[in-house]
């Protein structure tokens, strides 16, 4: 088992990595809570493999375990689920003493965090992905959020876990479209600040534990830094604000990582017609999104996407910081205005 610990301005956990740690989060949430009553919330397709498991290893550890399943999906990400999971806590009789466990991917963790965020003022929640991407993105750092029609992660806070448990085994079940989708963000994080990581991709010579342990460690130093994303956390955002719109004008019928993948190879082809990059580390960069299986082609055009890109929520005073590659492992974020917002798309399709 591998152990990265991340201390913010607000917070202290950790997080662990290995294979077989569902079985013992009873023991973990003994050590890291006093709570008496946990919630496990998750979804539809993972609940039916590991709630049991989650459940029975609470249950022997002495906490009253319930659960909540929500259908799976980005749909999901609602503020009608909210409500519903607040509603729950309610009639489970939660105290702020409690606590939440978010057992699934992304969707299942930012909803989760957002309840216990905004739920008698705030709980404590523990993060367990069972996905590529929660595990090395998502489950940390205490971003929490939900969907509104119009954007994503409209509605939020900033809410540190207790605890993130990475059980490995998890990632054996997943379809390999989702597993691939989570590589778009181990590319994305080596591309920011680890080109040895960029080259053990492309070589193929990584185990699981190895990716999540380096690009958990780079997130826990960029967030202790900066927990609130007013600045070096930016370049976490590499290839999301094209990704996001993206995601958005699918319907969300694009997986999030797959949505990124084509964000980062947009921003790489930008970045060369605007002078910032060379060519070599664009072609390397889409090259190995390929090799992953990862869409690099954006489905829409500039005018369909350049409405929803100026709903992005991290628009402050009329402008928005673009995270741009220099090399890879080297990212600046760039403020742009309306205008250079439009250029920069522009730039994006070849």
């Amino acid at each position: 088992m591998r152990c990265v610990h991340v201390k913010t301005d607000s917070a202290s956990y950790d997080v662990k990595i290995g294979a077989g740690l569902l079985d013992t989060i009873g023991r973990e949430l003994r050590v890291c809570t006093d709570a008496k009553t946990v919630v496990v919330v998750s979804g539809e397709n993972v609940f039916p493999i590991y709630g049991e498991r989650v459940l029975n290893s609470l249950r022997s550890a002495g906490f009253r375990a319930e659960a909540k399943v929500f259908p799976s999906g980005e749909e999901t990400k609602s503020l009608a689920s909210y409500g519903e999971l607040l509603n729950l806590l309610t009639e489970c009789r939660l105290t702020r003493s409690d606590c939440l466990v978010a057992l699934g991917g992304g969707v299942t963790g930012d909803l989760t965090g957002f309840a216990a965020a905004t739920y008698q003022r705030g709980i404590r929640y523990v993060q367990v992905p069972t996905t590529l991407l929660a595990a090395v993105d998502s489950s940390v750092g205490g971003k929490t959020a939900v969907n509104l029609p119009a954007a994503k992660n409209q509605v939020g806070a900033f809410h540190q876990p207790s605890l993130v448990l990475c059980d490995t085994g998890t990632l054996d079940t997943l379809p390999e479209r989702e597993l691939n989708a989570g590589f778009a963000e181990v590319i994305k994080d080596s591309v920011i600040a680890d080109p040895d990581l960029f080259d053990l991709l492309q070589q193929g010579n990584f185990d699981r534990e190895s990716i999540i342990e380096a690009c958990v460690n780079m997130k826990a130093d960029i967030v202790a830094e900066d927990e609130h994303d007013f600045g070096r956390r930016r370049l976490l955002n590499l290839g999301h604000t094209f990704g996001h719109a993206i995601e958005a004008r699918s319907r969300y019928e694009l997986l999030h990582g797959e949505a990124v993948a084509i964000g980062t190879a947009m921003i790489v082809r930008a970045a060369v017609r605007m002078g910032i990059l060379d060519t070599g580390s664009r072609d390397a960069v889409i090259e190995l999104l390929k090799q992953f299986r990862l869409p690099v082609e954006p489905p829409y055009s500039a005018d369909e996407l350049f409405d929803i890109l100026l709903l992005d929520k991290k628009i402050a005073s009329g402008r928005l910081h673009l995270i741009v590659p220099r090399s890879v492992g080297w990212c600046e974020a760039i403020p742009v205005d309306r205008e250079a917002l439009r250029r920069w798309l522009e730039a994006a399709y070849e």
